[in-house]
């Protein structure tokens, strides 16, 4: 990484555009300073995060899914480029957060997610929680943050994977029992007072704004909040200020002024610079954009199938169903009774491939069995929406208190690429052997999206198993050359996948014809749900 830019700057449009002018001191910022022993007055109850559940951000104009994204790798499987990560600093009550959210709202893109230095407090000592409970320990320096949950959290958002966030409690100076899950970015915005302090944590920012507001604004936006929201007096907002805030800034934040990119004066206010930035950031993301679905459909066809697959014999009683879900004059119901019995199958099917252990049980008649017990901790279902949750009774019927979560992929209309939107997963199902299900694969373009989301949660690959009731050959070879240790189950493969991606001579559109909706125009047999976020 070149060396970061010092201070001396043009004004360009109501911003300050930073130019390199020799070596900079980002060493000597490295965690600043050794600690200063000053405080905080006491705070109302209010915790650095929100809920986790659904993973939204909420602007003026509008609700904003962050787990929502188009592919973030390529027909591999890996990660291309890691996600553009943004840095805002800035002094205390600078406006950082409101440019954080203008950003995101003029970017108008929903897989975005903000993470703030708010959160990563360091857990405070005995001795420190003393002096927190009588206003002599300083949170406005630099050793208050840990640091190197900041930079691991920040490596693990920008590399693509889930990530648990502290929630801080203002009141008790500690984190919360519960973390906050965060995962799905194409863009990263981290912002916090001392978001230029660590050179580590510099070497990850993409792009470094510093939001520059007059001192006389950031005391009253300061007084504002701590009286309405905290419960403070203006006597006390004051002289916290003197005494912690004001020294911090001049001493620890104002300096890392030089290290910015840009410098955005008068905060919020300021919608040329604000714009500017946003068309930066478009640029970037218009460079990471990928097709991963064409180049499925183009890639590795013509090998033989892989021996990760295991297809359903073929009876004439697991023929005589498939005869009858694909009669396209089958009636609804007999399409659901039959599927629901080919479901049943599968499932059973897949669950003699999880690993067994010998064990020995005592019978009624007080002798030794010698039989077999599942070798693995927990099964944990995931169903890719809208189809693949008619496939959860099944699993549901034979495996006792399974665990289910779901993931939501539709296909994008104008770019034919799979966009991930929403997703619910059990707490450490990176244990467990998980059981993806999807009742059609064409390309495969949205199973290997679902892998990828099990993946980057920590699923080892050779715990995931995609079951589905018909895939095409296409579909099969995409899965497998890009996840070789996924084990894939099936009742039955097709040859070939048309050019509007319809499996031949496929079942139809699954989810259309089991929930009785109207088909969607020459849409692929893989499922396709409306998002209106």
């Amino acid at each position: 990484m070149s060396s970061p830019p010092s201070y001396p700057g043009i004004r360009i449009s109501g911003c300050r555009a930073l130019r390199a002018e020799g070596s900079s001191n980002a060493e000597s910022l490295d965690r600043l300073l050794p600690p200063v022993g000053t405080g905080h007055s006491p705070r109302k109850r209010t915790t650095s995060q929100c809920k986790s559940e659904p993973p939204l951000l909420r602007t003026s104009k509008r609700t904003i899914y962050t787990a929502g994204r188009p592919p973030w790798y390529n027909e591999h499987g890996t990660q291309s480029k890691e996600a553009f990560a943004i840095g805002l600093g800035g002094g205390s009550a600078s406006g950082k957060t409101t440019v954080a959210r203008m950003i995101i709202e003029a970017l108008d893109v929903p897989w975005v997610v903000l993470l703030s230095m708010d959160s990563f407090y360091k857990v405070l000592t005995e001795q420190q929680q003393e002096q927190a409970a009588h206003n002599n320990f300083n949170f406005d320096h630099p050793d208050a943050f840990d640091f190197d949950l900041i930079i691991s959290t920040l490596k693990k958002l920008k590399q693509g994977k889930s990530v648990k966030v502290p929630i801080y409690d203002f009141t008790t100076h500690s984190r919360k029992k519960d973390w906050k899950t965060l995962y799905g970015a194409n863009v990263i915005i981290f912002e916090g007072i001392m978001a230029f302090a660590d050179k580590t944590l510099l070497e990850l920012l993409d792009m470094k704004i510093f939001v520059d507001t007059d001192s006389d604004i950031r005391l009253v936006r300061r007084l504002r909040r701590d009286i309405s929201e905290r419960g403070r007096d203006i006597e006390g907002v004051i002289k916290q200020y003197n005494k912690f805030v004001k020294p911090s800034f001049d001493q620890y934040i104002q300096p890392t002024m030089r290290l910015a990119d840009i410098v955005v004066p008068r905060g919020s206010g300021n919608t040329v610079a604000i714009d500017l930035i946003v068309q930066h950031v478009h640029s970037q993301l218009e460079e990471r954009e990928l097709s991963v679905r064409a180049a499925l459909a183009s890639a590795h066809q013509c090998h033989p199938l892989p021996r990760t697959l295991s297809v359903l014999k073929s009876t004439p009683q697991v023929r005589g169903m498939h005869t009858i879900i694909r009669d396209k004059e089958t009636s609804r119901d007999e399409f659901i009774f039959y599927s629901k019995r080919l479901m049943r199958l599968l499932i059973e099917h897949a669950l003699s491939f999880l690993p067994f252990q010998d064990c020995i049980v005592r019978t009624p008649q007080g002798q030794d069995y010698a039989g077999k017990c599942y070798a693995g901790k927990q099964i944990t279902g995931v169903s890719i929406l809208r189809a693949g949750e008619t496939m959860e009774p099944a699993l549901r019927a034979v495996c006792k208190d399974v665990r289910i979560g779901t993931i939501l992929i539709q296909t994008n209309q104008l770019t034919g690429e799979p966009e991930l939107h929403y997703l619910r997963l059990p707490k450490d199902i990176s244990d467990d052997h998980v059981i993806l299900m999807d009742c059609t694969v064409s390309t495969g373009a949205a199973a290997m999206m679902a892998v990828r989301v099990l993946l980057d949660h920590d699923v080892p690959e050779d715990k995931i198993f995609l079951l589905s009731l018909l895939m095409a050959e296409m579909g099969v070879h995409s899965v497998a050359y890009a996840f070789p240790r996924v084990r894939i189950i099936t009742t039955a493969v097709d040859k070939r996948v048309n050019d509007l991606f319809r499996i031949i001579p496929g079942i139809g559109n699954f989810g259309d014809r089991y929930f009785g909706t109207d088909a969607v125009p020459d849409g692929s047999d893989e499922e396709e749900v409306a998002y209106t976020g």
